[in-house]
């Protein structure tokens, strides 16, 4: 019997699922939650993403808040998810990807309050669960990357602020330059192993409970 029809049948299933040599699916070692009624359009859903091998974990009827612990979520849009959504605006927990199941008129405003990183539509194909996935785990992590950096800047900021003022409490107190204040900051942190904000924040401390 030939079986090159059936091998070729095999190697394109598996090219197109996405877990052919060469290639790892980036839904691969995920944890998803999957939020939606488990009907006809929900089960399609959850085998695509557990083909993908994610760890998918089903979850209805719709919690009062969207779970934290996971690193992303596929929710059915709710006229009252964004009360359920339980970070701070700007700093999501998870990748989110809202699900319309198409049982009622698309509602934008609702779609820009929830601040999705993503949207599927029903019916959702492979191609469009394996996009909205990638594209929302990138739009997640490039937000993260942003944020971390914005932290550094406020917190390189704030020790500024604080190197600044004890500059100017060190020139007052010795009567010494604002360089030799600074060399004075710089050289206690050295000895003390500690940063110059640390050391700067002492200082002020010191003379705040002093005076």
């Amino acid at each position: 019997m030939d079986n090159r029809g059936t091998e070729g049948h095999r190697a394109g299933h598996s090219a197109g699922m996405g877990e052919h040599k060469g290639h790892v699916s980036p839904m691969t070692d995920l944890n998803i939650a999957v939020i939606v009624e488990r009907d006809e359009n929900g089960e399609s859903l959850i085998r695509e993403l557990q083909r993908q091998r994610a760890g998918v974990r089903h979850i209805w009827p719709l919690p009062a808040q969207l779970p934290l612990q996971y690193d992303a979520i596929f929710c059915v849009l709710s006229s009252d998810l964004p009360q359920r959504i339980p970070w701070v605006p700007g700093e999501p927990s998870s990748a989110l990807v809202l699900v319309d199941d198409g049982k009622g008129p698309l509602n934008l405003d609702l779609i820009h309050n929830c601040a999705g990183h993503g949207m599927l539509h029903y019916p959702a194909t492979s191609r469009m669960v394996q996009s909205v996935l990638m594209l929302a785990r990138e739009g997640f992590q490039y937000e993260r990357r942003l944020r971390g950096r914005i932290e550094k800047l406020d917190e390189s900021l704030r020790t500024m602020r604080l190197v600044e003022r004890a500059k100017a409490l060190l020139v007052r107190l010795k009567n010494i330059s604002e360089e030799e204040a600074y060399s004075f900051l710089r050289r206690q942190a050295m000895e003390k192993r500690v940063t110059i904000g640390a050391v700067a924040a002492t200082v002020i401390d010191s003379y705040d409970l002093l005076s």
